[in-house]
């Protein structure tokens, strides 16, 4: 029996055009209609209109192992339910769509192991009809990015990503799936532009992601189009959420294109149910803790929310392949390394977006201890964008398994020298979020850097970072306040050396000055970032988290919140 946490219905003005159901000047009046206007039309519809469920799911990030939730801890389905519930709502007569809104290939040794091909391999076994790019299927390199969208069985979708140099879309910018009784439902994607600067700038060196007024007009172009090819239907599946408008939020295409009539989101992590400007916008959080189900009947797009526990079923098929590659990665990241006596927090918010963590200072002083024994000399600091530490680690033992959740990327250990004022400056920008309520994912980790942040002073921005989302600060030291890198104090003239990671030293998310650093002098390669953490652990730790990290250690302060 489904269990239905949310159901929304919202009537559209383009539903099943061409069959019938309504015509141009009745959907133009019904828009003007009142709730209960409506409901009285969709009583009198006809019951010949086919029915559709698009099953969607998003930001599941590797969490295809179903797992029973406890206390406060949400559980999650298998990806072996999907095809499950595909079959559970064909037996009620409708034709079944499966759709993926991105950031399916990392996030766990589950996926990672093969850097995302597991992931494909997945999907391809539960049919899924198509998915749209997120910034995380990029995380893998430029090679295997083309390989695991070669591997998969449906088309990759994003209508604004375009090669620089040809200006045409690099992924397929849209699909026509025409149903039984010749009704074509079209689809498109759109991938959030601040994946330009969140993936490693190598990656996506020779790309354009359209943003604002740009990203709006591809939007309604594609409309267009698929009108103009006929579709009844027009879906977009994005990954752009509403946390952060780093050049178009779902809810700012909406409030800028017409004729959308279904949003399928994600990136954001939340679960979303709502009308916007006419349209169903839905999002069913992230790691399957939900599947979402809507079902387009007479007219009207109606969403399940199908919470993990609710639903039972698995296509047992999907889920031995999910099981034996789940027991091959595990049983090769199963040794013990380690324990902690406490929880180390490596949560979003509050967490290693918004605040120094635990973890933060764990994983930092990881880098900085690796690279100091490897240089053979004093290495000032350690610094991470939160937004690289993925997940915490629970009191007690600590496995290869949860060093790899924790820093999933692979990135290389790197030891960069810095000015005073380059670390100033990535600091200010860094710290740009620290009021918002989901941060940022550059926010800083740091070992060995102290420095405070007055929240209330704004940021001011200066211009925007050379092929990125991010605006560089107007004034570097208005907010933030650095008293000690090292042990040496503070001088904007001076050199530090600072151990940090691959992605950063290129510039990634709001590090530009670090990739111009980088430029000046080539950092140094010592590694892979979980190597660090392991070795810090096992020799310097003596395998045991000891007390002096149960609390942060105080190396940021944030003022004015």
């Amino acid at each position: 029996m489904l269990h239905e946490s949310m159901r929304t219905s919202v009537t559209r003005r383009y539903f099943l055009k061409g069959i019938g159901l309504l015509s141009a000047s009745a959907a133009l009046a019904a828009c003007a209609q009142s709730s209960q206007d409506k409901e009285e039309m969709h009583a009198g519809m006809e019951t010949s209109a086919p029915l559709l469920a698009i099953i969607h799911t998003n930001d599941t990030h590797g969490h295809d192992v179903a797992v029973q939730g406890s206390g406060d801890t949400k559980g999650n389905f298998s990806m072996a339910a999907v095809p499950a519930l595909k079959a559970e709502w064909e037996k009620k007569g409708y034709e079944v769509l499966l759709v993926d809104a991105g950031d399916a290939l990392q996030g766990m040794p589950l996926v990672d192991n093969a850097k995302g091909s597991t992931a494909i391999t997945f999907m391809n076994a539960c049919g899924y009809d198509l998915m749209t790019v997120g910034n995380h299927e990029f995380d893998w390199g430029s090679e295997l990015l083309v390989a695991n969208e070669k591997a998969a069985k449906f088309p990759w979708l994003s209508a604004n990503i375009l090669d620089r140099q040809t200006g045409e879309p690099r992924f397929a910018a849209h699909k026509i799936m025409e149903l039984a009784d010749g009704t074509k439902v079209g689809f498109f994607g759109l991938t959030t532009p601040s994946a330009m600067s969140t993936s490693s700038p190598s990656v996506v060196e020779g790309l354009t992601f359209l943003k604002e007024d740009e990203l709006y007009s591809c939007a309604e172009a594609q409309v267009k189009e698929l009108r103009d090819e006929g579709c009844s239907l027009v879906i977009c599946v994005g990954h752009l959420g509403n946390a952060e408008s780093m050049g178009g939020t779902s809810k700012d295409v909406l409030s800028h294109v017409k004729g959308i009539d279904l949003f399928i989101d994600g990136h954001d992590h939340e679960e979303v149910q709502e009308e916007m400007e006419g349209t169903l916008l839905v999002e069913t959080g992230c790691y399957l803790h939900n599947i979402g189900v809507v079902a387009i009947d007479k007219g009207a797009p109606v969403e399940n929310l199908i919470a993990a526990g609710s639903f039972e079923g698995v296509d047992t098929s999907v889920q031995t392949i999910i099981d034996e590659e789940d027991s091959r990665v595990s049983s090769g990241l199963a040794v013990v390394l380690g324990s902690t006596p406490f929880l180390l927090n490596g949560e979003r918010s509050p967490g290693v977006r918004t605040r120094e963590t635990n973890l933060g200072d764990f994983v930092c002083e990881a880098f900085r201890w690796t690279a100091n024994k490897e240089l053979g000399y004093e290495v000032d600091a350690g610094l991470l964008s939160g937004g690289g530490i993925r997940t915490s680690i629970e009191a007690g033992d600590i496995t290869l398994k949860d060093i790899k959740a924790v820093l999933p990327y692979s990135n290389e250990l790197m030891v960069l020298k810095v000015t005073g004022a380059q670390l100033l400056e990535a600091l200010e920008a860094a710290c740009q979020a620290v009021k918002r309520e989901k941060g940022l994912g550059a926010f800083p980790q740091v070992s060995r850097i102290t420095f405070v942040v007055d929240a209330s002073v704004p940021y001011e921005e200066g211009p925007l970072y050379p092929d990125s989302t991010y605006a560089s600060p107007a004034k570097p030291g208005a907010r933030v306040t650095i008293m000690d890198v090292g042990g040496r104090g503070f001088s904007e003239s001076e050199t530090y050396t600072v151990a940090t990671c691959s992605f950063m030293c290129e510039g990634g998310d709001t590090y530009y000055v670090f990739k111009q650093a980088s430029d000046a002098e080539k950092p140094v390669a010592y590694g892979f970032d979980y190597e660090a953490f392991a070795s810090y652990l096992v020799e310097a730790c003596d395998h045991e988290v000891t007390g002096d990290y149960a609390e942060p250690k105080g190396f940021i302060t944030i003022q004015g919140v």
